[in-house]
């Protein structure tokens, strides 16, 4: 079985290709060198890892792609060791917001005019992507929407709670009730299979379990190659606009359903920040 096979085998079609794009990096990183990726050791793939470091580069999706590609080899009998299985990464997770990896108001806007492969689709997939850029919504919050949670009349969403969020209920734009009518009337009950109150439903007639929200928001990366698109950074982008809108923090906190003032806070705190550094690269002090 080729490797490109197996990832798919193994994982949605968005993170296969990642996946691979990664292990090509790290076959780049042994021209001219006399071992080859297929007998690397542990040694060898911990030197990857820490030249990625040294490059400012993160190195988590690498791992995961290595570990992969040497599942595969075992798989093959190529190999009966593996060596990344042992490699667990220590970095510190910064709570701090990216913001140089965020999207202004504009941005986000071209990710609704996405081409649509399939027509069935194109609602849903509008449907998702402006709860995205609109409610700022997570992942895991479109997965749970229900049908039930959806009021066409007065052009509301209702989202509920987490561990880490609090339930509110959002105003739904005029387009979000008109692709909903749709979506709802029309095109979810050519998709869905069962009798599932899901909201979202996928490709396959199941109810969404996020990769598929995951794999759509993929497809899009290219119009962002320097920075990284996904449902987070997108959500980040979100609050982090309408705070520098001028936003109450306390209407943010609740439209957000951040739990705690500190939550929303960090983002005017990482905007503080880089307006510092901004103005130290055109006034640097001594």
């Amino acid at each position: 079985m080729e490797l490109e096979n197996y990832l798919r085998q193994h994982h949605t079609q968005g993170t296969a290709k990642r996946y691979l794009r990664e292990i090509n990096l790290f076959f780049l990183s042994f021209e001219n060198k006399s071992t080859t990726p297929e007998d690397a050791d542990y040694q060898q793939v911990m030197q990857y890892i820490g030249s990625l470091r040294n490059e400012d580069k993160d190195p988590k999706v690498a791992l995961f792609a290595l570990k992969k590609y040497y599942d595969w080899l075992i798989h093959q009998g190529v190999r009966k060791d593996h060596p990344a299985k042992s490699v667990k990464l220590r970095d510190n997770k910064s709570r701090d917001i990216q913001m140089q990896e965020l999207f202004n108001t504009e941005e986000l806007a071209l990710l609704l005019d996405r081409e649509e492969r399939y027509v069935l689709l194109r609602n849903r997939n509008k449907i998702i992507i402006s709860f995205l850029i609109w409610q700022a919504l997570t992942n895991g919050d479109i997965r749970s929407l229900q049908l039930q949670d959806i009021n066409l009349e007065k052009g509301t969403i209702d989202i509920r709670s987490t561990p880490k969020s609090n339930a509110r209920t959002l105003r739904l734009r005029p387009e979000q009730v008109f692709w909903l009518m749709n979506y709802i009337q029309q095109d979810r009950p050519q998709l869905t299979k069962d009798d599932s109150q899901a909201l979202i439903i996928s490709k396959l007639g199941k109810e969404e379990n996020g990769e598929g929200i995951g794999y759509l928001i993929e497809t899009m990366r290219p119009l962002f190659p320097d920075r990284t698109l996904n449902p987070k950074t997108i959500r980040q982008s979100v609050i982090a606009n309408l705070l520098k809108d001028g936003k109450d923090i306390r209407h943010v906190q609740t439209f957000a359903g951040h739990k705690y003032p500190s939550t929303t806070e960090r983002y005017k705190h990482s905007q503080t920040d880089k307006l510092k550094e901004e103005i130290l690269k055109k006034h640097p002090l001594g």
